[in-house]
């Protein structure tokens, strides 16, 4: 079996009228076991607040939501986009567990 394909998503919390909301931490949650359902133990989603002390690197110009895959920029700026990160494994022929059994 190879590796997992690796999914880190960077956001940090949001500041409105009610004080602070973790929405892009609760949309990578939910990201995640759509994943998990979608692709099984061939990925692994990991979330990231700005602020962690464990965050990646953020390359040069970047905006959150930011979305790596393996290590590689997918997304930056913008809204969390749950085809643009299926159309992506996909492309790198990431199959499911069933698909692969």
């Amino acid at each position: 079996m190879s590796e997992p394909a690796s999914i880190q998503i960077i956001g940090a919390p949001v500041a409105c009228a009610e004080g602070l909301k973790e929405t892009w931490r609760d949309l990578a949650g939910w990201m995640a076991g759509k994943l998990q359902a979608r692709y099984g133990t061939a990925v692994t989603t990991t979330y990231y607040d700005l602020f962690d002390p464990n965050c990646p690197p953020l390359p040069p110009d970047a905006q959150l939501p930011l979305v790596l895959v393996n290590g590689e920029l997918l997304t930056s700026g913008g809204k969390l986009s749950m085809p643009a990160i299926r159309r992506h494994l996909d492309a790198l022929g990431v199959q499911s567990d069933a698909d692969r059994s």
